[in-house]
């Protein structure tokens, strides 16, 4: 089920083709609509001040996937976020990026951005149009300017053609570059989960008796942070991760500058979950049975953890194996197979 208002964005009709490796431009170019599942909140970007359109998509698509976002010329976004996994680096602990560098903490996962206020682990930046510049201008990732990226772009006949098809004033620029990439991002919709199909009553939604008891212990032991149909509630927490020594990472007061915020990191969804590992901002933990024994055994003490996770002079989450079981197998139900095989967003 799709609610029943449908946000349809509006652009100034120019001529197209679908082809975006081909120099025959014959179609028009058109509004693409934005449907918010009927168990999601509404958006929080802003869709009027940047509607998608059909060539918008399709540019922030090749963007996406083109090596020369980064300054060796091989590192795309998608080099990193593989759809098979939704859009993360399945299997490697940290980010990867030019000269076989490697980051500081694991590459998250890109789904509902348009429902997402904070970006990246730390919250460095709050408009996902702005969301791109960290990667790229990163040494370790892409390691580019934005300048040279735009220079490079506009060295390109066809990437000419299609920023002037895909914006009014037809220019290859800064903001255009980062709105095309918002473009291919907000569609990245991830909502046709078994549990969807479950909590819209959609066919192929029936819970196992094992889902179904997943379902209520996730509910009243989970959910207080990974909350709403998102599976995020967007917060900032300390969950209690012992520091390593050797990153020296403090989260969120790297932004904020707060000591409040020491070893605080963004609160992951965990939609398709059971694809994204390993787990944490820094990988540490290679499955999900780990993640949960961690939770009920080994959370750590310091003056920024959650008050969550200590309650009653109790540290972590308090878990039976029989509890762990079930959570795993609900876990399970939010794997979206439609979203990781779309074929709209798959590399050429």
């Amino acid at each position: 089920m799709q609610k029943s208002s449908i946000l349809v964005v509006l652009v100034t009709l120019a001529l197209w083709s679908c082809d975006t490796s081909s120099d025959d431009y014959q179609t028009v170019n058109e509004p693409l609509e934005f449907t918010v599942p009927s168990n999601f909140p509404e958006p929080i970007y802003d869709l009027e001040a940047n509607p998608p359109t059909t060539v918008g998509f399709e540019l922030g698509k090749k963007l996406f996937y083109d090596g020369r976002l980064s300054s060796n010329g091989f590192i795309s976004c998608g080099f990193c976020h593989e759809q098979r996994t939704a859009f993360t680096h399945h299997g490697h602990q940290f980010s990867h990026g030019i000269d076989d560098l490697e980051g500081v903490r694991n590459t998250p996962a890109i789904q509902n951005a348009a429902f997402m206020k904070e970006f990246t682990w730390d919250g460095a930046t709050s408009h996902l149009d702005l969301f791109p510049i960290i990667p790229i201008t990163n040494e370790v990732e892409m390691g580019e300017t934005v300048s040279n990226v735009i220079a490079k772009i506009k060295s390109d006949d066809e990437y000419q053609k299609l920023f002037a098809l895909a914006f009014e004033d037809e220019e290859v620029n800064t903001e255009n570059f980062f709105k095309a990439l918002s473009q291919f991002m907000v569609m990245m919709i991830s909502a046709d989960s078994k549990y969807d199909k479950y909590v819209r009553q959609e066919e192929g939604g029936t819970f196992t008796e094992e889902e179904l008891e997943g379902l209520s212990v996730f509910q009243n032991k989970c959910a207080s942070c990974h909350a709403t149909d998102l599976f995020s509630d967007d917060a900032f927490r300390n969950n209690g991760l012992a520091p390593n020594p050797t990153l020296n990472d403090i989260g969120r007061e790297e932004v904020s500058g707060s000591p409040d915020d020491r070893y605080k990191f963004k609160v992951p969804s965990l939609r398709n979950v059971a694809l994204t590992a390993p787990y944490m901002h820094d990988g540490r933990f290679g499955s999900l049975e780990a993640v949960l024994d961690f939770y009920s055994e080994s959370v750590v003490d310091s003056p920024t953890l959650d008050p969550i996770l200590k309650q009653e002079s109790s540290l972590g989450i308090p878990l039976t194996d029989n509890e762990k079981n079930v959570l795993l197998a609900f876990l399970g139900t939010l794997t979206d197979e439609t979203y990781i095989n779309d074929e709209r967003f798959a590399e050429y």
